[in-house]
């Protein structure tokens, strides 16, 4: 959590989080710069989902064990509701992305509602802007592979309308295709991240800094700021996996448009 309190007499008791404070310096003084807070959660998160699914299929049974159980849930789940729900049948060969995508993203947003580090990497814009343009260059690789370059395009670009009106239909489609998709994509994440740990630093060490206060009638709203902070906390609980969830159900709508024969 970046908003403090300072014991420094000769400044302010409470020092409010600032949008500064989502672009943090090197872990340590000599570190190179892209060493950051984040980058250690993206290694930590990346480490500790491999190793859940090489410990839970270490040993497969036919009757799964309770990790192996989790794991193949969490498949499922992916493979079943969202590739092949949005894609359709040919979504199982896109099920191992839209897996890892949808618990890499679960697994960056729970670091927001972690005890002693309540940050996601995923409120800093360049980690949802680099998922989101991986998204949009399969989403056209897939498209070109299975329809070649002239017709996938012409999809994306030449909605059926009479040829007069294309001039201005196929700026907007350019727009909405191959520019708003990546872009939103990420601002969505991004946006939901950030706001989530502005919301909960706000109660938090606000409650903090009215416990603080010396006017006694600010004790009880400062009590208060805690009980939202916790309130907040469990609704956080469900943006985590809500916003990894419509990450990929979006990723993989976009690619069953680019797999469809007509738009």
């Amino acid at each position: 959590m970046f908003a403090q309190l300072t014991t420094d007499p000769g400044e302010s008791g409470f020092h409010a989080p600032k949008v500064g404070d989502f672009f943090p310096g090197p872990i340590v003084e000599g570190a190179p710069g892209w060493l950051t807070k984040y980058t250690i959660l993206v290694a930590i998160a990346v480490v500790a989902i491999l190793a859940f699914f090489l410990l839970a299929y270490r040993d497969p049974k036919l009757v799964p064990t309770k990790k192996q159980w989790f794991a193949e849930s969490i498949y499922g789940f992916a493979r079943n509701s969202i590739s092949q729900g949005m894609i359709g049948p040919e979504g199982v060969r896109f099920a191992p992305y839209i897996t890892t995508l949808f618990v890499f993203i679960a697994a960056m947003n729970f670091f927001a509602i972690l005890p002693g580090v309540q940050t996601s990497p995923n409120s800093h814009i360049a980690y949802p802007l680099v998922l989101g343009l991986l998204s949009y260059f399969i989403f056209i690789a897939v498209g070109i592979k299975k329809h070649g370059a002239g017709r996938f395009f012409k999809n994306h670009l030449m909605p059926p309308a009479p040829w007069f009106m294309q001039p201005l239909l196929i700026p907007i489609e350019f727009i909405s295709n191959f520019i708003a998709r990546p872009l939103t994509l990420a601002l969505r994440l991004f946006a939901n991240m950030f706001a989530g740990h502005m919301i909960l630093v706000v109660f938090t060490m606000g409650g903090f800094a009215l416990l603080g206060a010396q006017n006694i009638l600010l004790k009880p709203i400062g009590i208060l700021s805690f009980l939202m902070a916790i309130a907040l906390t469990f609704l956080e609980m469900l943006v985590v996996i809500l916003q990894a969830y419509i990450f990929s159900v979006l990723s993989a709508s976009y690619i069953g448009g680019a797999l469809a024969d007509e738009h």
